[in-house]
């Protein structure tokens, strides 16, 4: 346990003291700003058109209250968390290997599973650190907007959605720690989670989105009109999440890292 503190302590640092995780949290801060874009236009379509903004695009976002708001970040964060979250854990496991450290963090004096498990609890709480402030920005431009029907009763149920959603879309990014580590880099993890998104698009499209990973998250986030999940949709995640945390592991047990 001690070994394992230390190294999630020193994955911490390298997070906190990185610019890219900043420049994420900067460029993620967009889900919100757009939400509320079109939460303002839905307020008023006709100012919106008469100063040259398009209000028929925003109807897409549904009606300009709290629920669907709410109901706008969490399929922003299903959708968007796929890249996001998906890049944090890329870069966590990857930079090793760009920054050409992997062979110092080898030598210290702990097992390697210690250190896989101590960067997917770092990459975990990270990307759950990130998913908080942009539901924490949300809430500050939805004030400003002005937006009403806000109550406990719709707020409680619509950040649960946003919490599940959260979870497992994060749980959704062990494969892609696969990927870094085993092309030592982040061009193969990013190009695979683009690919996910690609097909999640597709397979939900042709109806299959429930046997899809990486498309489930995008359904339960009510997408498509309901916030229902099933029993075999949660076993496909799990099963995905695992063989991706195992896979890793394996791989930074194994494979001559030299």
């Amino acid at each position: 346990m001690k070994y394992f503190l230390v190294t999630l302590h020193m994955e911490g640092l390298k997070i906190i003291k990185s610019k890219v995780i900043w420049i994420i949290a900067a460029a993620f801060s967009i889900a919100p700003l757009m939400a509320g874009f079109f939460m303002f236009v839905l307020k008023d379509p006709a100012l919106a058109e008469s100063t040259g903004l398009v209000g028929a695009q925003a109807q897409v976002a549904g009606e300009a209250n709290w629920q669907s708001y709410l109901d706008l970040h969490a399929q922003m964060i299903a959708v968007g968390g796929i890249f996001v979250f998906g890049f944090v854990t890329s870069w966590i496991f990857g930079r090793e290997y760009v920054d050409n450290t992997v062979k110092d963090l080898l030598t210290l004096p702990y097992s390697r599973a210690v250190i896989v498990i101590s960067k997917f609890l770092a990459s975990f709480i990270t990307n759950i650190a990130l998913s908080a402030y942009i539901v924490t920005f949300g809430f500050f431009i939805g004030w400003i907007v002005g937006l009403p029907q806000w109550s406990s009763a719709i707020v409680v149920p619509s950040l649960y959605v946003i919490l599940i959603v959260t979870m497992l879309t994060i749980i959704l990014s062990t494969p892609v720690a696969f990927f870094a580590s085993y092309s030592r880099g982040y061009l193969a993890p990013v190009g695979f989670v683009i690919m996910t998104l690609i097909f999640s698009q597709i397979v939900a499209a042709v109806g299959h989105g429930d046997y899809f990973p990486w498309a489930i998250p995008a359904l339960y986030s009510g997408l498509t009109g309901e916030n229902i999940i099933n029993w075999s949709s949660l076993i496909i995640i799990g099963i995905t999440s695992l063989l991706g945390f195992l896979s890793t592991l394996y791989w930074w047990l194994f494979a001559d890292q030299h």
